[in-house]
């Protein structure tokens, strides 16, 4: 029996395709709406934030959309990733269950956000753009833009969720070691700032505000447009590359797997919503805590997001995916006993992915069965290293969402005609 503990794709095998599951949905998604209109949004709509080839994959129904050379050539620095074979922990935890990981923390950025970043800077490079707006929570998706944004030679501004910036300064410091300007948000910059800032002076602030600011700033100039590493269809897209190297490396393992386990952030009722707190984005169905909350301060802030993708919040509505919801605490101990024994210190949002595949690899003990257990180690914690000090000194609160201010940001949900 092999006792291999990584299985490494060549470069040749690097996917020439992103995977679409749009045209695999036994439904297509509700459409996208107009925030003045309330009207299905067209290209034309979108014009202001982004450059056609993107829209076009926004909207796309085919199965397959092939993966442009000069992203490739970029992937190649570090795709494919690898896939561990992680026989510490199955050891240190005595189950017959099999764990593998997808590790995206070898990506210059040290996440998984580099895969639509280089993506996105292609394509607005292409469209002739000079600037990116943009925000971040954690710092992940700001660092791989701001990265993507020196390799194509497009001005990158961030929004960085206050809380984060104040929590991540090495975040802040390799984007602007990229070249991209960092801005902590709400910030006094943009009339969608200025207004939080006017109401809470001291907001933490939320990816939901930071949207907001960055999305103001691109409508307002012509060469400039706005970049998400989350919620879109064509982000999604882009991530697919993941994937389809984890099922040729499984196949080298001579396995495949039962249980698949991923970090995601935000949601609770599947409602029409905004895709941020200002109100300019388009209207999106989506599960969603409403666009007017702002999450507590936890320290996985690529998380604190108001509301959940698209096309994830339908898989979970087909009940294609389950979800659930963890404690920052008990993620923050999965992730110390990964290091423990695996010797990588995942970032806090990452821990959540850890954390479910502990549970099952011990669900698996408790029930005498051996299944394959397959998660995305998206990331690496070599950035927030105060958030695992002030764990291991007791600092961090399991705090729960405010039932007041969650009732308020629903009752401010959007009232969409039924169709």
């Amino acid at each position: 029996m092999s006792e291999s503990v990584k299985y490494l794709l060549d470069e040749s095998r690097l996917p020439k395709e992103w995977y679409n599951i749009v045209a695999d949905l036994p439904r297509p998604l509700d459409p996208v709406l107009h925030p003045g209109t309330l009207q299905p949004v067209g290209p034309a709509d979108l014009e202001s934030l982004f450059p056609m080839a993107l829209i076009a994959q926004e909207a796309a129904t085919e199965r397959t959309i092939e993966i442009p050379e000069p992203v490739r050539e970029v992937y190649r620095q570090w795709r494919p990733s690898p896939l561990y074979r992680a026989r510490r922990l199955e050891r240190a935890l005595d189950t017959p269950a099999k764990i593998y990981y997808k590790y995206e923390g070898v990506s210059s950025a040290g996440s998984h956000k580099p895969n639509t970043a280089v993506a996105q800077a292609f394509y607005n490079k292409e469209a002739g753009v000079k600037r990116l707006t943009t925000e971040t929570g954690a710092g992940q998706w700001g660092s791989a833009l701001a990265f993507a944004g020196a390799l194509f030679g497009l001005e990158v501004r961030v929004y960085m969720v206050r809380v984060s910036f104040e929590q991540k300064p090495y975040r802040k410091a390799l984007m602007e070691a990229w070249g991209a300007q960092c801005v902590a948000s709400p910030s006094e910059e943009t009339n969608a700032g200025r207004q939080i800032l006017a109401e809470h002076p001291k907001s933490p602030g939320s990816l939901g505000i930071a949207i907001s600011e960055a999305v103001e700033v691109a409508a307002q100039h012509a060469d400039t447009k706005y970049a998400l590493g989350s919620v879109l269809n064509h982000v999604l897209l882009h991530q697919t590359v993941i994937g389809q190297e984890a099922i040729a490396q499984l196949e080298m393992a001579g396995d495949y797997p039962d249980i698949i386990v991923g970090c995601t952030g935000g949601g609770s009722n599947f409602a029409y919503d905004f895709g941020d707190t200002g109100h300019l984005t388009p209207l999106v169905k989506m599960h969603t805590l409403g666009s007017t909350f702002v999450p507590p301060g936890f320290h996985a802030g690529g998380l604190r997001y108001h509301g959940m993708a698209p096309l994830v919040s339908l898989l979970q509505e087909l009940r294609l995916i389950e979800s659930r919801a963890y404690a920052q605490s008990s993620c923050f101990e999965a992730g110390i006993e990964f290091a423990r024994t695996e010797g990588i210190l995942p970032a806090p949002e990452a821990n959540h992915a850890v954390r479910g595949a502990i549970e099952e690899a011990l669900r698996c003990k408790s029930e005498g069965v051996s299944h394959t257990i397959l998660f995305n180690l998206c990331g690496h914690g070599h950035f927030d290293m105060q958030a695992y000090i002030d764990f291991q000194a007791g600092k961090l609160e399991d705090r729960a969402y405010d039932e007041a201010e969650l009732a308020a940001a629903f009752a401010n949900l959007p009232r969409v005609a039924a169709e």
